[in-house]
């Protein structure tokens, strides 16, 4: 089986990244038709066209894994079958599951790379992505941010009801501090503004009051300068910040926001379950594709492809989902961003114990 095990993973992970090259040359194309006007209208320069059409298509490679990975593997098994080979293998003495062996070893080196991808080389690609876009095509230009909330100092938390980048101006500013369930002071001002010369925040406007065991000190003013452990930069970081960092600075920006007791913190830990979920797709949806195409139909393969399809699409759409629910603020994040992976092992068990092969 050895040598029948290296020319499998070798046609394998031929037809993948045949597959993965035409459905990213397809997308790449409509792309480019669809934003042709705006880079003529805006006077792209070809070089950050280019450059852009290659970062996109790293990051198509990530988005359509599952369907490239399942398209090869349906595609292989289902000509293995139609040729009878299939069944010759298991004829000679050879389990399924001893079959599987190298369609799983050439997922598994499909999954390492996905991850070495998403890990490294994926957050930069994607960060100059975006970065076109906002530069060249107005995209995600957000100005202003709603109801801000932050820790700035051991039991000290701060609230920014609107807050304006251009201007560097926040309206609505209160500053609490809070020990073991107990307010002890509270700062309201009308506005917080960032101070270019002095690099320090100035409140105007503003109300303090201070709670003690003597009773309550309440003071007011038009001006004063205050600390704070957040600058205007913490303001001006894109919608997905999260997904244009490198895991080791993802890991990072993780413990500055739980220190913070910032309220974007799920955003940026769904980021990392996701990081460490996706490659295991490959696996799962290899696992199945052998077992859905092993079998000897009088249709050919057209059929099982686009079964492929139709299977690839939905773990990609509940992904999706599992995601979206996972942001909006489920009390399991992590059980839900491993949702699909979930759904589909369990349906590859129960089809290996049910489905003929």
């Amino acid at each position: 089986m050895k040598l029948l095990d290296r020319l499998i993973v070798k046609d394998f992970l031929k037809t993948y990244f045949f597959v993965v090259l035409m459905l990213i040359m397809i997308v790449l194309v409509l792309d480019f038709t669809e934003k042709n006007d705006a880079f003529i209208r805006n006077e792209v320069p070809t070089s950050e066209i280019l450059e852009y059409l290659f970062n996109y298509g790293l990051y198509l490679n990530n988005l359509l894994t599952p369907i490239t990975v399942f398209i090869s593997v349906v595609f292989i098994t289902s000509r293995m079958a139609g040729r009878t080979e299939i069944v010759a293998i298991l004829s000679s003495g050879v389990s399924f599951m001893r079959m599987l062996v190298p369609f799983l070893m050439g997922a598994s080196l499909i999954a390492v790379a996905s991850f070495l991808l998403n890990g490294w080389v994926l957050p930069g690609a994607t960060e100059d992505v975006y970065e076109f876009k906002r530069e060249y095509l107005k995209e995600d230009s957000q100005s202003h941010y709603q109801n801000f909330h932050v820790k700035v100092a051991p039991d000290v938390y701060a609230y920014i009801s609107r807050y304006y980048t251009s201007s560097k101006t926040g309206r609505f500013f209160t500053l609490e501090h809070i020990k073991d369930g107990e307010l002890l002071s509270k700062l309201s001002a009308e506005s917080i503004v960032w101070d270019t010369v002095a690099n320090a925040w100035e409140v105007r406007n503003w109300k303090l009051r201070v709670l003690g065991e003597m009773g309550e000190k309440y003071m007011e003013g038009d001006k004063m300068d205050t600390v704070l452990s957040i600058t205007p930069e913490d303001f001006d970081l894109p919608s997905n910040h999260h997904e244009t960092l490198a895991l080791p600075e993802l890991n990072k920006q993780i413990k500055v926001l739980e220190d913070r007791g910032a309220d974007n913190l799920s955003f940026y830990k769904i980021e990392q379950y996701v990081r460490f979920m996706s490659p295991f797709a490959a696996i799962i949806l290899t696992f199945i594709g052998v077992i859905v195409s092993s079998k000897k139909t009088r249709g050919g393969s057209g059929f099982k492809i686009a079964l492929g399809f139709m299977l690839a699409f939905i773990y990609i759409i509940l992904f999706l989902l599992s995601r979206t629910f996972a942001e909006a603020g489920t009390s399991y994040p992590l059980l839900a961003v491993w949702l699909p992976n979930l759904i589909f092992a369990v349906t590859g068990l129960v089809m290996y114990k049910t489905v003929p092969r």
